[in-house]
């Protein structure tokens, strides 16, 4: 096949990527500008690293590259924590945490630069904010898990399963009161301080062993590794406080209080919910224990949609869109609830791997559709801030003619952009 040949195939035919974006929606989005209000504790300290650390990023490199980077890196580190120990009890060599604690980090101080690389190469655009809170929801499905796991968690599989699913939901509820807003407001106890903890009790395990959370505190009995339990609570709290006065008691930026996008504020609580529901009700009805005996690939499959939910209500905040009460990322746990509405007609773990499979794909199809989208609309790449896509036809013409060529390109030279 020549290059010519090559240049003409049409990528969205062959990976049947759906069009997600209207013109109407792309043009909202190229609109959008970034808000946020609000720091944590540990933030204007790590600000001093952060900007020390950006200067040392080459300025060819594009800020989605630096994020993708570190999620590669985090979820490697995440996945071999889940290989070790796979129903959330096993100990795990003391290297593994090292890893973790390694791969955490890195992915926290590239996700925190990104938009500074941008600013710096002045090449931001609403991309770079859409490519960043992805990144984020797929991070905090892989780092919950991995965490319940550092801390042997899975012999307390209701607690287990709590801490997983509050972590998730904790993200998509800041995100919600974005969508009703318009700011991203953060709390003076948010990610960095997680995220940092969560680092924290990987060196204390790798140096202290896995053993160190089962021992317990002197005076009150109680097991070491329910302190971060309780203490992650004490956080939930206060995040649920700051979003849900905002939601429910100043109202939203639209008209009548509404959304950003003039729509109620209580309408995106419906697709979460939707997830958490299903999740906890095959978890209970199981007849296999499903949950218990391998809770990280349990969770892994719902955290797939939650990401998936959480990026449509992105999308929809930066479009000023409407979020739809449907979508294909149910079918994977309607898997699994019907495979138990009618007896287990096949094995429950193999339901599962199909769903955790399905989830994947579909996630990671509605996000490269999107971005090829986006990039095709802006004329620009993804990953690539040194060169500009040809422009072929006007952006007044119909979109398939346009898209066939520029999203062959974002395809071969992966398309670039940032904050």
């Amino acid at each position: 096949m020549s290059s010519k040949e090559f240049m003409k195939i049409d990528y969205r035919q062959i990976l049947s990527m759906p069009e997600i974006l209207s013109e109407t929606k792309l043009k909202r989005l190229t609109e959008h500008k970034y808000s946020a209000e609000g720091t944590s504790v540990l933030d204007p300290f790590m600000q001093h690293f952060w900007r020390w650390l950006v200067e040392q990023i080459p300025l060819h490199w594009a800020p989605n590259a630096l994020t993708l980077v570190g999620l590669i890196i985090n979820i490697t580190t995440c996945l071999i924590v889940m290989w070790y120990s796979p129903d959330g009890r096993q100990a795990a060599p003391r290297w593994v945490y090292l890893s973790f604690a390694l791969g955490l980090f890195i992915y926290q101080s590239l996700d925190a630069i990104d938009g500074k690389q941008a600013r710096r190469t002045k090449t931001a655009t609403p991309l770079g904010e859409l490519f960043d809170h992805g990144c984020d929801s797929v991070s905090t499905a892989f780092v919950v898990i991995a965490s319940m796991c550092v801390l042997q968690m899975g012999q307390r599989p209701g607690w287990m399963f709590f801490e997983c699913f509050s972590g998730m939901v904790l993200f998509y509820i800041a995100h919600w009161q974005a969508y009703v807003s318009g700011t991203l407001r953060f709390g003076m106890i948010d990610v960095t301080e997680a995220q940092l903890l969560i680092v924290l009790a990987n060196l204390i395990t790798a140096v202290f062993g896995p053993g160190f959370w089962s021992n317990t505190v002197p005076i009150i009995g109680l097991e070491f590794k329910m302190l971060p339990a309780y203490f992650s609570i004490f956080g939930a709290i206060l995040t649920c406080k700051m979003n849900f006065s905002v939601i429910f008691l100043q109202g939203g930026k639209g008209k009548n209080g509404s959304t950003i996008a003039d729509t109620s504020v209580l309408f995106p609580i419906i697709p979460i919910a939707v997830v958490v529901m299903l999740a906890f009700t095959i978890y209970q009805k199981s007849p296999s224990h499903l949950f218990e005996n391998h809770p990280c690939l349990y969770t892994l499959a719902f955290g797939m949609i939650c990401a998936k939910v959480t990026n449509r209500l992105v999308v929809a905040h930066m479009t000023k869109s409407e979020m739809a009460l449907w979508d294909p990322c149910f079918i994977g746990p309607g898997m699994l609830f019907l495979n138990q509405y009618f007896n287990t007609v096949l094995p429950e773990i193999i339901v599962l791997w199909m769903c955790l499979f399905y989830c994947t794909i579909d996630l990671m199809r509605y996000c490269a559709s999107v971005c090829i989208e986006i990039c095709d609309y802006l004329n620009i790449y993804c990953f690539d801030i040194t060169s500009t896509p040809s422009p072929s036809t006007p952006k007044n013409s119909t979109r398939d003619g346009q898209r066939t060529q520029r999203v062959t390109r974002s395809m071969t030279k992966q398309p670039t952009t940032t904050r």
